[in-house]
């Protein structure tokens, strides 16, 4: 079975798209932008990784730049989502955002085919369609910003450059889709907790770590 198309726990990848013949062209389009990039990729690419005619694609998408904005923004809504559930939590500001870390590395990684294509593509992406993602991509750094945020204020982090450093946590979580091998030794779930402390322990000189974070393997 193929990235694009596992299941995570009780999450059905793209259950959100419809009708079934739509969900399959878009989880083909996943695989062959990752595998391939946006550009290498042809509608027939896409179609006959589907199982279906080159015809059938545009029945349900008129361009391929339309299934990668599709793509982009169910990726972008998901990713904020992961994010402002962390930040919402009731918690201090060091465990919303091991939180927060955690789960966004796991998406990142659990479903990285996907993520390399919404966070590696966005280039592709038309003006308008592009604009529209860069907004949410500003809302998600506003949530990592405002927890580091809360963390200054209670004197728990120490950042004196809250915007650098939410530029260099997000970086940090997105590029595991770009390296993340779902074969490899760690499972989303250590690579997540290992950020979290990691990013705990840069916001806090070193001093933090991850609530239940398990020990590093060697």
């Amino acid at each position: 079975m193929n990235t694009a198309d596992e299941r995570i726990g009780d999450e059905a990848p793209w259950a959100e798209v419809a009708p079934e013949a739509a969900r399959k062209l878009l989880v083909a389009a996943v695989e062959a932008f990752a595998e391939r990039g946006y550009h290498a990729t042809t509608t027939r690419d896409i179609a006959g990784r589907a199982g279906m005619s080159p015809a059938a694609l545009y029945i349900h998408y008129k361009t391929k730049e339309e299934l990668l904005h599709r793509i982009s923004r169910i990726g972008h809504d998901r990713a904020l989502e992961v994010l402002s559930t962390a930040a919402e939590r009731p918690g201090t500001p060091g465990e919303r955002l091991a939180d927060a870390v955690s789960s966004f590395v796991r998406w990142h990684a659990g479903r990285h085919d996907t993520a390399r294509v919404v966070q590696y593509e966005l280039d592709a992406l038309s003006p308008e369609h592009r604009a529209e993602i860069v907004e949410l991509r500003r809302r998600s750094g506003a949530v990592v910003r405002g927890i580091l945020h809360d963390g200054v204020e209670t004197g728990e982090f120490d950042v004196p450059d809250l915007p650098g450093t939410t530029l260099a946590v997000l970086s940090l979580c997105i590029d595991v889709a770009r390296w993340f091998n779902i074969r490899g030794r760690r499972t989303p779930e250590e690579v997540g907790a290992l950020y979290a402390d990691l990013v705990l322990r840069m916001v806090t000189g070193g001093a933090g770590a991850a609530p239940g974070a398990p020990a590093r393997k060697p």
